[in-house]
């Protein structure tokens, strides 16, 4: 009696083609993960730089401006004497995101000695809205600046009765 070993080419083929199956299923739904995940990284990352120009304000006793980039980048700095406190890339984790600011056109965002907002030093108004989006994602998120210059991160699709709803 003689036993054979290994596999046949037909059970190699069978193993191939249910692993491309697989893939091929797999893909979207993993593309889809990353976009949401883009989504949330810049949503976090605007929210936590909001938090460090605000929290940098009250520390340094004086002004700071956070100012969007373009996509998700921002960058945090001390208004007099200017210079950068912190800066973040689109690049880092979220290139694919796109972002929607209200009021349109405003990018910056001036917070006092206090932690509160204020006029920006050019007298333009400051952004109190942030949505964000990619493409191939399934979910928006939203940053919202309070009067108090508090920054939340919230899910505009689910309801306000909802902790992370807006």
């Amino acid at each position: 009696m003689h036993k054979s070993r290994g596999f046949s080419l037909i059970e190699l083929m069978a193993t191939v083609v249910i692993m491309g199956i697989l893939a091929a299923v797999a893909i979207p739904s993993f593309q889809t993960w990353v976009s949401n995940s883009q989504i949330r990284t810049a949503a976090e990352s605007i929210a936590n730089g909001l938090q460090k120009a605000r929290a940098e304000a009250v520390t340094r006793n004086t002004r700071t401006t956070f100012v969007l980039g373009t996509d998700s980048s921002w960058t945090v700095s001390v208004v007099t004497p200017a210079s950068v406190i912190e800066q973040r890339l689109a690049s880092e984790g979220s290139k694919n995101v796109t972002r929607t600011v209200l009021p349109v056109g405003a990018t910056t965002i001036t917070f006092n000695n206090f932690g509160l907002v204020v006029t920006n030093v050019d007298g333009s108004v400051p952004f109190t809205r942030v949505d964000l989006a990619a493409t191939g994602g399934t979910q928006s998120l939203r940053v919202t600046i309070g009067s108090g210059g508090n920054a939340r991160m919230c899910d505009p699709a689910l309801p306000s009765s909802n902790p992370r709803g807006c």
